[in-house]
């Protein structure tokens, strides 16, 4: 079988590509090039890039194969996910990779700005000894207001409650219960500008936080205040700052990002009150190593067609432990569902009750929907295109949760309404302590089966002898019975055959299996990969 083949378009640790191992064709290529980036998409299931190569519409355009693009770091400024998405290309990245190295920089940052570091050592470095022209500040007993208390929100915090200093914050998604366990009280945004002895910015770059930090902010802050920013360049509007500076309003900042990178001609530059560096929020070993790492795992992950926890094009986001194991689950019953079905539905419910529905189970309606396509669909379904693929078809899904469940600690159901008004549902949870996946309801029939490979069901009218005129028949094509279960809702009413078989039923002996015993259907089901 050819390997699948993943383009890597700047540079990649020698970890990630060992976790790629021999299981992938690894090409390289020169992203930042686009007369060499677009044709070598030709062909390419995974795109790992950096910050360099921009992902837009025209790229993903060249790759009709491409299933992912993974960004080895955490921003995504160069990659148009929405077109990804439309395309049904996962984009993932590594959100986690340079959290303590953005944090520890900007500890730094602040230390630098406090203490003159910098131009104190510019200035000895050209052979002059100014000791008081460089006299800083202590954090002692400073407030420090953070604007995000996201990872690197919070490690900061963390890092900085040694030094003596009061902790304020603005993030208006954060309740403040969670930061006031982190020791740190949370205000409005006038309300830190206003207190602030140092203010360190840890904000997404998004419409709404895009000069966040403008003139009007900088008028009302201390004229003692250092800023520091590690986040994204343009939160901080860097005009707006240039004059506070020079205008004593601010008494100085540490710049780790810009509006417009690469940067080497800023006015900031020419004030001594700003140190900056170029960008080195994730400049580490240890970074640039979690990086790669992280977004192999996921191209990995991807490529094989199973959930990926650090994909953000994804209904759901994180998944809690205890929902993980319900994947596969969901994803079998869509799969069951479907065979059922014999068509796709025009209406989809996915419901799911019991200890598990406090979780976010957004992820299992995905799973499930990802089950339903698998077997109809010639393209690969994932956790991405399949919503799209409902949305395409004009099939209305909707999740529905509830913390009751009588008979079971947990349970998934996959319920349908057919083009003809016929209603299919299937039910299946996680037994025992090795959470072993099992069916336990067909089309309202109860019953206990583990989904095996293969399948089968048959519903008719309930007499005697039936069992034994489905054994004759199978055994004469030599497929092998490897359990048995008869469900019924009244006697001599309708009764329901669930079959688990060691190899797949041919259609024509399932159509001969039904003629024989007069069934008002009969279903084949293989969940081989």
């Amino acid at each position: 079988m050819n390997k699948p083949v993943v383009l890597v378009a700047e540079e990649l640790s020698e970890a990630g590509l060992a976790v790629l191992g021999a299981d992938f064709e690894v090409r390289h290529t020169d992203g930042s090039d686009r007369s060499q980036l677009l044709p070598a998409l030709a062909g390419v299931d995974a795109l790992i890039v950096r910050s360099a190569t921009q992902v837009d519409a025209e790229a993903i355009a060249a790759a009709p194969k491409l299933r992912v693009v993974a960004r080895a770091g955490v921003g995504l400024d160069n990659v148009d996910v929405e077109a990804a998405t439309k395309a049904g290309v996962m984009v993932v990245n590594a959100p986690t990779s340079n959290i303590t190295s953005a944090a520890e920089q900007t500890i730094a940052l602040i230390l630098a700005s406090a203490r003159n570091t910098a131009q104190a050592h510019a200035a000895l470095k050209n052979g002059e000894w100014k000791r008081s022209k460089y006299t800083g500040v202590e954090l002692d007993e400073k407030v420090v207001g953070i604007l995000g208390l996201g990872k690197i929100g919070q490690l900061v915090a963390q890092r900085l409650q040694p030094f003596g200093v009061e902790l304020i914050a603005y993030d208006p998604y954060l309740p403040p219960a969670r930061a006031a366990q982190m020791g740190v009280k949370l205000l409005s945004l006038e309300e830190v500008l206003k207190q602030a002895d140092f203010i360190t910015v840890h904000l997404p770059k998004t419409k709404e936080t895009l000069g966040l930090i403008g003139d009007r902010e900088l008028h009302q802050v201390k004229p003692s205040v250092r800023i520091v920013n590690v986040a994204r360049g343009g939160i901080v509007d860097e005009g707006a700052l240039y004059s506070a500076i020079k205008e004593g309003r601010v008494a100085g900042a540490g710049l780790d990002v810009f509006s417009k990178e690469p940067c080497t001609d800023s006015p900031l530059f020419e004030l001594d009150q700003v140190v900056a560096t170029p960008h080195l929020g994730a400049s580490t070993h240890e970074a640039q190593e979690k990086a790669g790492t992280q977004v192999a795992r996921s191209v990995k992950l991807a490529l094989a067609g199973e959930f990926v926890p650090d994909a953000v094009n994804v209904q759901g986001g994180a998944v809690a432990e205890d929902v993980k194991p319900g994947l596969p689950l969901a994803e079998k019953l869509g799969r069951v569902f479907t065979a059922l079905a014999g068509e796709v539905a025009t209406k989809l419910d996915v419901e799911v009750r019991g200890e598990i529905a406090a979780q976010d189970v957004r992820v299992l309606e995905l799973a499930a929907l990802k089950g339903v396509f698998t077997d109809v669909i010639e393209e690969q379904v994932t956790y991405v295109n399949a919503p799209l693929l409902a949305k395409d078809r004009g099939i209305e899904v909707e999740l529905v949760t509830s913390s009751e469940s009588p008979d079971w600690r947990n349970l998934v159901t996959v319920r349908g309404v057919l083009a003809d008004g016929r209603h299919v549902s299937v039910s299946g949870t996680l037994s025992g302590p090795r959470q072993i996946t099992k069916i336990v309801e067909v089309n309202g029939y109860e019953m206990e089966i583990e989904p095996t490979a293969h399948l089968c069901f048959l519903t008719y009218a309930d007499r005697p002898g039936i069992v034994g005129v489905v054994g004759r028949l199978l055994g004469e094509h030599g497929i092998n019975i490897a359990s048995m279960q008869v469900a019924r809702d009244v006697k001599g009413g309708k009764a329901l055959i669930a079959l688990t078989v060691d190899s797949a039923i041919p259609a024509d002996v399932v159509e001969q299996i039904v003629a024989e015993i007069g069934a008002d259907s009969g279903r084949s089901v293989d969940l081989e990969d």
